[in-house]
């Protein structure tokens, strides 16, 4: 049974590109912080490593983890699959570890509808701006424009789903934003007073979405 001392599930969600990934690795950096380390079917880039990044496996593997229930959070997201196992996430949270997700928001949704007994706090990392968020997606290693575009349209779906979020967080500027979540973790986890503005996300959305 769930009790006190146990962990934090904290999950961050973005659009592509938007830093969600530095940001988990940051975060990770704080004492009692771990990431939750993701299934997928996708290739590695160049500088990711096997069960350090993500489990990397075929599409057959996955689709048997799916059969057997032992996803917590699965979705299909541009071609790929990506899922969380159930297990290693519960075991870590039980010796009292936070755990972070680092998945989109169809992962966010299906651990939200889990109702498991953890405290779950959830946030949504959003880019200054749509030219930032193109430039930083073409600076990627995204040199073909055609994908570019494809998580550009992503993009405009993708953001409406802010609303389904405890926190939006700007990433202007990495150490600002990296401070504004660890902030709202602490403030959640010791019942303290949130430093949050929800008309200013409001209208920084607008301008996302115009």
């Amino acid at each position: 049974m769930p009790s006190h001392n146990d962990g934090v599930m904290i999950v961050l969600s973005s659009p592509s590109g938007a830093g969600k990934t530095t940001l988990v690795k940051k975060l990770s950096s704080l004492d009692n912080f771990e990431i939750s380390i993701s299934h997928t079917t996708r290739q590695p880039r160049p500088n990711e490593l096997s069960n350090k990044d993500y489990f990397f496996v075929n599409e057959d593997e996955f689709r048997r983890l799916i059969k057997n229930e032992e996803f917590l959070e699965y979705a299909k997201v541009f071609n790929n699959f990506y899922g969380t196992t159930r297990t290693p996430v519960i075991d870590k949270l039980d010796k009292g570890k936070n755990i972070l997700f680092d998945i989109d928001w169809q992962g966010a949704d299906q651990i939200k509808n889990k109702r498991l007994d953890y405290k779950l706090i959830t946030f949504f990392i959003l880019p200054p701006s749509k030219e930032e968020l193109f430039e930083r997606l073409s600076n990627r290693d995204m040199k073909d424009k055609l994908i570019v575009e494809e998580r550009m349209k992503q993009f405009e779906r993708d953001v409406l789903h802010w609303i389904n979020y405890d926190y939006v967080v700007i990433n202007d500027n990495l150490e600002k934003c990296f401070s504004k979540i660890k902030n709202l973790i602490e403030a959640e986890i010791n019942n303290g007073s949130k430093d949050y503005d929800l008309e200013y996300i409001r209208s920084h959305v607008s301008k996302l979405t115009y």
